[in-house]
C-alpha cells in the first residue's frame, strides 16, 4: 500500500465569514503551531492552578501571535477595518483548530465567543445521545445492600 501526499489529504485551510467577505486562514507553519499548542497548555495549566509558565506565556505577548496565526488574512482584516471583537474571535477560532482541529473551531466560531454556548445544554446532549444512559456499577465495598435475615437482628438485640 503506498502513501498519498498529504498535500492532497488535508484540508490545510481555514474559511471565515466576516463582515460580508470570506477570509482564508492558510495553516501556520509548524513553528508556530506549536507555539500555539504550547501557549495553551501552558494557560490550561495556570487556569488549573498549577505553575505558570512564564517564559511560554512571555513568549506569547512577545511575538504578534494572532498575525502569525492568521497569515495573509490578518492584514486583509485590517486593511477591511475589521473590528477588534472580529479579529480577536477569527484568532481564537484558528486557535481552536490548531489546538484541535476544523470542528473545534467551527463549535468556537458558532459560540461568538459566549463559552457558555460551548458547552451543550440537556436538550441537545439527551437529542445527540451524550446524556448517560449506563446504569452505576453495584457497590464493591463487600457489604450488602440487603437486610439482614430476622434470626441475626434477633442477636443483636
Amino acid at each position: 500500500m503506498a502513501f498519498e501526499a498529504l498535500d492532497e489529504l488535508l484540508d490545510e485551510t481555514l474559511t471565515l465569514p466576516i463582515g460580508g467577505r470570506r477570509y482564508t486562514i492558510p495553516a501556520p507553519s509548524a513553528d508556530t503551531g506549536l507555539r500555539v499548542q504550547t501557549i495553551v497548555q501552558a494557560a490550561a495549566v495556570a487556569a488549573s492552578g498549577g505553575q505558570v509558565d512564564e517564559q511560554a506565556l512571555g513568549d506569547a505577548a512577545e511575538g504578534d501571535l494572532y498575525r502569525d496565526l492568521l497569515g495573509p488574512a490578518y492584514d486583509e482584516m485590517l486593511a477591511n477595518g475589521v473590528t477588534w471583537p472580529a479579529l480577536k474571535h477569527a484568532a481564537r477560532t484558528a486557535i481552536a483548530w490548531v489546538v484541535q482541529d476544523k470542528a473545534a473551531a467551527e463549535r468556537v466560531w458558532s459560540s461568538g465567543g459566549d463559552p457558555s454556548r460551548l458547552a451543550p445544554n440537556r436538550q441537545e446532549r439527551r437529542r445527540s445521545g451524550g446524556a448517560n444512559t449506563t446504569r452505576s456499577a453495584a457497590s464493591t465495598s463487600g457489604t450488602s445492600g440487603r437486610p439482614a435475615p430476622a434470626r441475626a437482628r434477633r442477636k443483636r438485640r
